[in-house]
């Protein structure tokens, strides 16, 4: 009995260590995540502008392929030569954070970001919620 309150408590405690050592990009994901308003300009653009952009600018093979420009809050608003991809107050329907996750026919975005193959969690949490908050230009 002794023992698996002594194994239960390490437990507890590797868990509540783990939750202090998060680093600054984490606390700061937390902190938009909290209830809050997420910003285009200040949280989501730098997501799309640092993993998405290289590829969903004009020139760019993503945007060849599929006419995504994520250079600006319009050309998202836009989506894809086969319609939006972003639908406001909708992050479960919108296939913009659909590919984010996989769940769209198999693709994942960004391509070939790292072992995972996605974004990190925090990241793809932002944008969710920018979307389900209703994808505005703030």
């Amino acid at each position: 009995m002794k023992i698996k309150m002594l194994l239960g408590s390490a437990v507890l405690a590797l868990f509540s260590f783990n939750a202090f050592a998060a680093d600054g990009a984490e606390q700061g994901a937390m902190k938009v995540l909290g209830h809050g308003e997420v910003s285009f300009k200040s949280d989501v653009m730098p997501v799309l502008h640092d993993h998405c952009v290289s590829c969903h600018q004009p020139g760019g093979k993503g945007h060849a392929k599929s006419g995504l420009d994520l250079t600006s809050y319009q050309g998202l608003m836009k989506g894809t030569m086969y319609g939006p991809v972003v639908i406001p107050g909708n992050s479960e329907a919108s296939t913009f954070t659909k590919l984010l996750t996989g769940t769209n026919k198999g693709l994942k975005m960004p391509m070939g970001l790292n072992a995972a193959g996605t974004l990190d969690r925090q990241y793809i949490l932002i944008l969710r919620k920018w979307v389900a908050q209703g994808a505005r230009n703030n």
